[in-house]
């Protein structure tokens, strides 16, 4: 479900990219426009339900239960969610109150402490995976096809303006449209399998759209095919494989691997180093590809494509489907994560062994 959220939120921000550039003119209309979503998102706000985990953290279990029970499929897993979330927070079993005490208080330094400075194995697995993936989702170079496409096209040959303003939309909705392939698959075939082809095509297609734009460069003729590779990568291939798997997946495979206590602390750092290597890599594109060539940009993006889907397979164990104590075992345990995994498939590890480790008593949800 978390997938499905996580995806159409990407989707809105795509479909406010359209409407932007179909307004590119008239920038007046074009900010109002984008102030209409913000009006229904902040009633939606309104209607939200508080958060159950947030709230059992805070010893409110009467006003989590009605919430689990709309969020849940059946009552057995809303009474197997509250169990596992009392559990990561320290609350017996047997406290059904609608207020109970809750034993476990993680704020301030307590957390920091826990998440940077003296972190369990656990832990610090966690939190080299949630920074990796999303310094790599942006480092990969993302951001300068999307923004700078036009550009792209241009030293592809296309020199229209109408023609690369409907290059550049094409951009938007083919990434549109391959962003709803996780919503469908995301929580059927695990994160692993997407994030694993995603950036394999990513690399692929860098690769490619660097070799196209090499040979435009140092060509005085204009060359089909060449300009054909160059417009098929950024369209079919980049933007799509971008989509279907480290776009969307970072955010949910993020945000669902850290400890109930040391989330949001969590997952602002690795939002802290999106954002950071977003901002990089908008504002070097134009200087790096001038020292480098256009080509040779996309070959280092390509290169660092590649050493982020090493750091994927051995360090992101699959999280689809387990417990919160299965998910103990995997992480802590970096690159030798997959024997844990195998043993967990043959039922030979306690669960528990590994569940006393992470910080201040948390556990993951």
């Amino acid at each position: 479900m978390t997938g499905h959220f996580v995806v159409v939120y990407q989707c809105r921000n795509l479909i406010g990219v359209h409407i932007q550039l179909g307004l590119f003119q008239a920038r007046t209309l074009m900010l109002g426009v984008g102030a209409i979503p913000s009006v229904f998102l902040a009633i939606g706000v309104l209607a939200m339900p508080e958060s159950p985990h947030w709230l059992v953290m805070q010893g409110r279990l009467g006003d989590a239960k009605p919430v689990l029970d709309r969020t849940s499929d059946s009552m057995e897993e809303s009474k197997l969610r509250l169990a596992d979330i009392k559990e990561a927070a320290g609350i017996p079993e047997h406290c059904n109150d609608d207020v109970v005490q809750v034993p476990i208080r993680s704020h301030g330094e307590d957390v920091w402490k826990g998440l940077i400075l003296h972190p369990t194995p656990a832990v610090r697995h966690i939190l080299i995976a949630a920074v990796g993936m999303h310094f790599f989702q942006q480092a990969s170079g993302i951001d300068a096809v999307v923004l700078y496409s036009p550009r792209i096209f241009n030293k592809a040959g296309i020199t229209s303006k109408n023609k690369l303003l409907i290059a550049t939309i094409a951009v938007g909705s083919v990434k549109t449209v391959f962003i709803l392939v996780p919503t469908f698959f995301l929580d059927r075939i695990g994160r692993r399998p997407l994030l694993l082809c995603s950036v394999a095509g990513m690399i692929a297609s860098l690769g490619c759209l660097g070799f196209g734009l090499t040979i435009i460069d140092h060509s005085n003729e204009k060359i089909m095919w060449a300009i054909v590779l160059c417009i098929t990568m950024v369209l079919f291939y980049d933007v799509a494989f971008f989509s279907i798997g480290m776009g969307p997946i970072t955010w949910v495979y993020s945000s669902e691997i850290f400890p109930l206590n040391l989330r949001a602390q969590g997952c602002s750092i690795g939002v802290a180093v999106n954002r950071v290597a977003s901002g990089i890599v908008s504002m070097t594109f134009i200087s790096l590809y001038k020292a480098i060539t256009i080509g040779g940009a996309f070959f280092l993006y390509a290169g660092i494509a590649a050493v982020g889907w090493v750091f994927l397979c051995t360090m992101l164990p699959e999280t689809q489907g387990r417990t919160l104590e299965d998910i103990e075992v995997l992480f802590g345990k970096f690159h030798k994560w997959k024997q844990a995994n195998a043993l967990l498939k043959n039922k030979q590890v306690d669960p528990n062994s590994n569940g006393n480790n992470t910080a201040n008593g948390g556990r993951f949800s």
